[in-house]
């Protein structure tokens, strides 16, 4: 097939490495507009916009969805992974298998921008990717395919994406397959959920909730936009933690038995394992503790 993709983020790369080996075309990559990014928001290309570079891709780079009018017209199909950009019907339509979309769950579970985020937070021990229809609705076209992967407890969104990212040849190979086939996609079936972007407020730590609750954040939110609490009023993230035990106050901070523990609620505690404080790098929080030489009582928030 003559394919084109359209993609952002690194967890695109896997498929198109695997498109770029396979029987396939890539005719053209499609991806953001040069954005500003880092600490010191300098002008960079996106992962996709680096990949399709060195490897002599036909690449694109429309500031609107309507300027991929007269460029994509000519495709079998356009497959999306972590766009960042919603498509009107007209542009989906150009195609002449239409614009096929890997989503990281297994939907109708988890629609929207933070499928893995969400799924984390929410404390699920399954997740999966599917290979869907785009139509006009906000990820509910029919599928045609999907795998499933048992979320690792100790993993976060980071390790979650890369696992599924590595998954992703299978389901497009499955889809495309069954695009050569006469096969149609199959219409969702279940219970929806969405799966909303990620706030910073949304992100700032409840201590009153318990340990667990809050491990499941701190995992969901890295490596963006990471869960944080205030330390000596300003912002401090926390990376890594694990459930402990110690009867603390809620959000009182103290060391017990060498680790860094920090009182929540339902008299729960949580383990701090690495944290950034304000103006720092991810450091070990037993680093931090010594530095910062916190009184006892002392509080985060």
């Amino acid at each position: 097939m003559r394919i084109g993709v359209a993609a952002t983020p690194i967890v695109a790369l896997p498929v198109l490495n695997w498109l770029a080996s396979s029987s396939h075309e890539i005719a053209c990559v499609i991806t953001q507009p040069d954005r500003p990014s880092g600490r010191g928001q300098e002008i960079s290309a996106s992962p996709v916009a680096t990949w399709a570079i060195e490897n002599g891709i036909h690449l694109l780079r429309p500031e609107s969805p309507l300027d991929l009018v007269g460029h994509i017209e000519d495709l079998d199909c356009v497959i999306t992974i972590g766009y960042g950009i919603l498509l009107p019907e007209e542009i989906l339509t150009l195609p002449r298998q239409g614009f096929l979309n890997l989503h990281f769950s297994l939907l109708p579970a988890y629609r929207g921008a933070a499928p893995v985020q969400r799924a984390i937070e929410n404390g699920e021990s399954i997740t999966g990717v599917t290979v869907f229809a785009l139509d006009k609705g906000m990820d509910t076209g029919p599928i045609y395919a999907s795998a499933q992967l048992a979320i690792d407890p100790t993993w976060r969104t980071g390790e979650v994406m890369e696992a599924l990212a590595q998954m992703g040849p299978l389901v497009v190979e499955a889809a495309l397959t069954a695009i050569a086939n006469g096969v149609s996609p199959q219409k969702q079936i279940g219970i929806s959920s969405p799966a909303p972007k990620i706030s910073k407020k949304e992100a700032e730590i409840n201590w009153s909730q318990s340990a667990d609750e809050i491990l499941r954040k701190v995992r969901a939110f890295y490596p963006a936009p990471g869960a944080w609490s205030t330390w000596d009023g300003v912002g401090f993230k926390l990376t890594r933690a694990k459930i402990s035990h110690g009867e603390l106050s809620i959000g009182e901070i103290s060391i017990i038995e060498g680790d860094v523990v920090v009182g929540c609620g339902s008299k729960t505690a949580l383990s701090l394992l690495t944290v950034v404080p304000a103006g720092k790098k991810e450091m070990k929080a037993g680093d931090w503790a010594r530095g910062a030489r916190f009184p006892s009582g002392a509080h985060f928030g």
